[in-house]
């Protein structure tokens, strides 16, 4: 005689990107022994590979993680996780106050949502002529880092990807028409100035952000701690 078939509940979120509402469901412990596999093998390529599986089956199909804002899938990861192994996790956090004490702090993934900066543009000016238009970086990005690469070529690695376009006065350069060679050759004649500026939406881009308060247990002081980014959130 078959063994019963156990019902998943299923719940709904909205996409931070686009506002799109999606159904949902927690993982079951099959996907979760290969995100802990892939966890213990400490390979961020396998971790993101299972993500992406995970963040897949569990949007029934409907998100492919590949190919959406890191930060959406972050934040899909999280609401996962929290319908799937509890709502609330307990974290340790370096107190500002002396940076060397650590104060326990209980975090509700549920009130963990996406920040978005009021001055962030797709977009970005670089001269009167050249606007440069980016998209936001996909977890294929992410695993496309060649192995061994410096934090520094990361960052350019995502840089010269993220470029969706380049407009100079009335000409429209497609990303598509774009050669990875015209592409580096772009950026490294960027000045300090121009690079600043278009590592501005890097830096205000939506991410995973919470403000947790924390007392230190040595001196008393009670202070914030701005949490952002999915390692933050993970125990």
């Amino acid at each position: 005689m078959a063994l019963p078939k156990l019902n998943t509940p299923t719940y709904e979120l909205e996409l931070p990107s686009t506002g799109e509402k999606i159904k949902y469901r927690p993982f079951l412990v099959k996907e979760q022994k290969i995100l802990m596999m892939a966890q213990e093998g400490q390979d961020e390529k396998e971790v993101m590979s299972a993500m992406s599986e995970l963040v897949l089956a569990c949007t029934f199909n409907k998100v492919n993680a590949e190919q959406s804002p890191m930060f959406d899938i972050e934040y899909i990861f999280l609401r996962v996780r929290g319908k799937s192994v509890g709502e609330k996790i307990n974290l340790e956090v370096l107190c500002p106050d002396d940076e060397k004490t650590k104060a326990p702090v209980e975090i509700n993934l549920e009130e963990v949502n996406i920040a978005m900066t009021e001055d962030h543009n797709t977009a970005i000016g670089i001269t009167d002529d050249v606007v440069v238009h980016f998209r936001y970086p996909y977890m294929k990005d992410m695993m496309g880092i060649p192995a061994g690469s410096t934090d520094v070529q990361k960052a350019f690695h995502i840089l010269n990807t993220c470029i969706d376009a380049i407009h100079y006065g009335e000409d429209v350069y497609s990303r598509v028409d774009i050669s990875q060679k015209d592409v580096d050759e772009f950026v490294d004649q960027l000045t300090t100035e121009q690079f600043e500026k278009v590592m501005k939406f890097f830096d205000t881009m939506p991410k995973l952000r919470h403000i947790v308060k924390v007392t230190n247990p040595k001196t008393k002081k009670k202070s914030e701690v701005v949490l952002e980014g999915l390692e933050n959130f993970l125990e």
